[in-house]
């Protein structure tokens, strides 16, 4: 049986995710929090990696915060940056365990024709970014032969509360929600990403990977989306950007490029709306999530 240890996989979007999918195809797994202990502390991580003994290390743990990054720079990087480089310094260390890296479409900026690609040259525009970046690179550079980083964004699952979330509780307090319009990326079911990133670990994938669902939506288009499977009783209004001003620059496009990922499965990721509409029906109109509220 395969091994896995699941960084942030108690409380976590992903991390859950990525516990339940995993242990569903049969791994067993571990998990490891901040609240073991000191992540940041090398002996700590050297002493429970190699108590584990696993054959794939998963970071889902990140300073995902991203606009008090702009003001807390330095911790940002201390877990975006030197947490991913720790352990893959660890496991080259100890001679064993793949690394699965989780990153983000922020690594990217600016305007662009068609969906990023994995060889497409990054440029942040936010401390969350680079310090992102910063991680990716890390990784690469200490383990390139037993790594891998997935390329993610704009996640929605069980577990945590996420933007579908604070979408469909707003929508049952008030009569009318404000949502952007002009900035476009790719939304991701989090058990479709733990899925993949499953597959990915159990092959021993290296590189660069771009992990969403297929197709590509504003914000403004996920929410109707959401509300409309739903039934939501509110009325939607479409803003600019600049309407809504936040403190960290959110990158206009982007909307990832899942070609190589298809390649690797055999088949496209399923696109964002059947994925929005499992969540959905298994989540809300289940009844199981009919009080939940707020924001991850």
């Amino acid at each position: 049986m395969a091994k896995a240890l699941v960084l942030g996989g108690v409380t976590g979007l992903l991390g859950q995710a990525l516990t339940r999918v995993l242990m569903e195809r049969g791994w067993q797994v571990e998990t490891l929090s901040r609240a073991d202990g000191n992540l940041l502390e090398m002996s700590f991580l050297e002493d429970r990696l190699g108590q584990a003994g696993a054959d794939a290390v998963f970071n889902a743990v990140a300073w995902t915060q991203v606009d008090d990054a702009e003001d807390h720079p330095e911790d940002a990087l201390l877990i975006n940056r030197t947490l991913p480089d720790a352990l893959a310094r660890v496991l080259k260390a100890l001679g064993r365990g793949h690394l699965v890296h989780f990153s983000t479409d922020f690594v990217f900026s600016g305007p662009h024709q068609h969906p990023w690609r994995e060889d497409d040259a990054p440029n942040p525009a936010s401390v969350y970014g680079r310090t992102k970046l910063a991680g990716e690179e890390a990784v690469l550079r200490v383990l390139p032969e037993r790594s891998c980083v997935l390329r993610t964004a704009w996640l929605f699952g069980p577990g945590r509360k996420n933007f579908v979330d604070v979408i469909l509780a707003a929508c049952r307090k008030r009569d009318a929600i404000s949502v952007v319009h002009d900035q476009f990326g790719s939304p991701t079911y989090s058990l479709d990403l733990a899925q993949w990133s499953a597959e990915l670990a159990e092959k021993g994938a290296t590189g660069i990977w771009h992990a969403v669902n297929s197709g590509q939506a504003s914000w403004c288009e996920l929410a109707s989306e959401a509300i409309a499977l739903t039934a939501g009783p509110c009325r939607l209004e479409p803003i600019a950007s600049s309407q809504w001003p936040q403190k960290a620059q959110r990158p206009v496009y982007s909307v990832l490029d899942t070609g190589k990922l298809s390649e690797f499965l055999g088949k496209k990721p399923r696109p964002w709306p059947q994925a929005l509409r499992e969540y959905l029906f298994s989540e809300y109109l289940s009844g199981t999530q009919s009080g939940k509220e707020g924001i991850h």
